[in-house]
């Protein structure tokens, strides 16, 4: 055989393999059936169907409801142009050139096993809201996922509108394959780091420290303050040195603070916190702010038989003494004085580390004149008579003072 025959030979192979694998690719439609799982690009994209091309001899579709397990208003929302996706062979209908796809499918049986897993390992993962719906979120997952409304936040939420689009770390809460039923919990893995995250912060804080803090919310007996993400109480009690009716009178929800912690009980998960103690107390402002020999204005506050306390500052109070409230005698505080009754006053001596302030009224107020002689004698001797039976010991001896001044008594009488 000549060297030309054996080259029109070879010539006549290769164009006869050519040919078949031309043929081969112009009519793949034998190796195509229905349930078949393959690989395609997206071509063109309509309001309620797309197209794609998977290599067949005509474009394959993909009808609007095959494209994902949540309900679409339009075809775009799940896919994007040659976009590369993996689709399940629905039905092939060659004298119409009519091929289903579904892209569903596909997700649906991938995600159930994916879901499998997490659930088994109680996996935490990231998922992105799709869509609000009465009740709580929907996240697609190829399958069909719902996040109740009470499970979404550790806070109650009363308003989802802005979550669409949202991204959340949840953990499979309940899983029915069989039902078609994914239930979703960001809450739980938002406790559960909570809980982890409270013990490092209970072990951290020590008694006696001051630290900043958010307040978070009052109540009638007090403020609950975040301290490091857990909150402690501040008692009522502990929010100022002066008298507080309502925690509103000295903070509001959002404020920060500075409180000092006075203790912490890892066992109840409890901390006490105190504002008032936070910063300088009334008495060692008052260090600075009043000076011996000072008048300044202050309010009675309690009244007792050996004199009445008087609030200077807020927190401080001083004694003014009996002796002290007025020029003439009295037998008790009541007599001239009222309990929240505004009153001048001279500052007489401080000792600040031992609180006490001693207070006078009466050095306020300018001293009234001396009564006349005659007057005064004939005071002096009523005075006598009234305590003429005090008894009066001398030398082991006991007169009363009638007996020993009688006469002259008498003589003062006339």
């Amino acid at each position: 055989m000549s060297n030309e025959i054996k080259e029109q030979e070879i010539q006549e192979q290769q164009a006869e393999a050519i040919e078949t694998q031309d043929q081969a690719q112009l009519d793949p439609g034998t190796t195509v059936k229905a349930g078949d799982i393959v690989e395609g690009k997206v071509v063109k994209i309509e309001d309620n169907q797309v197209f794609v091309d998977i290599g067949y001899k005509y474009d394959g579709i993909i009808p609007i409801r095959e494209l994902s397990a949540l309900h679409l208003e339009n075809a775009a929302a799940a896919v994007e142009w040659n976009q590369t996706v993996t689709v399940k062979v629905i039905s092939i209908n060659d004298n119409k050139e009519q091929l289903i796809l579904s892209k569903r499918a596909v997700d649906s049986e991938r995600a159930w096993e994916d879901l499998q897993v997490k659930f088994d390992n109680r996996e935490v993962f990231e998922v992105t809201v799709s869509d609000v719906v009465k009740g709580g979120l929907v996240v697609d997952l190829g399958v069909r996922a719902f996040i109740p409304a009470s499970m979404v936040e550790r806070h109650f939420v009363e308003d989802f509108s802005d979550y669409k689009g949202k991204k959340l770390r949840v953990r499979i809460k309940e899983l029915d394959r069989e039902g078609g039923k994914v239930i979703l919990s960001q809450k739980d893995v938002l406790d559960e780091e909570y809980e982890q995250h409270k013990k490092q912060v209970l072990s951290s804080l020590k008694e006696g420290d001051i630290i900043e803090g958010t307040v978070q919310r009052l109540t009638s007996f007090g403020a609950f303050v975040d301290v490091g993400g857990i909150d402690g109480l501040v008692h009522i009690s502990e929010m100022d040195y002066k008298h507080v009716e309502h925690p509103s009178e000295v903070v509001k929800e959002g404020d920060k603070v500075k409180v000092k912690i006075l203790k912490v009980n890892p066992e109840t998960e409890k901390i006490s916190l105190s504002i008032k103690a936070a910063k300088p107390g009334p008495w060692e402002l008052a260090a600075d702010q009043f000076k011996i020999g000072e008048i300044v204005t202050g309010t009675v506050r309690r009244l007792v038989s050996f004199g009445a306390f008087v609030e200077v500052a807020p927190g401080v109070e001083g004694l003014v003494h009996i002796s002290q409230i007025s020029h003439r005698h009295i037998g008790t505080p009541h007599e001239v004085l009222k309990e929240g009754q505004e009153v001048k006053v001279k500052i007489l001596d401080m000792n600040i580390a031992e609180k006490r302030i001693s207070l006078s009224i009466k050095e306020t107020e300018e001293a009234p004149p001396a009564p006349p002689k005659q007057e005064k004698s004939a005071r002096y001797a009523k005075d006598i008579n009234n305590n003429e039976n005090v008894s009066l010991n001398n030398q082991g001896l006991s007169l009363t003072l009638g007996e020993r001044f009688g006469d002259k008594l008498n003589e003062l009488k006339k």
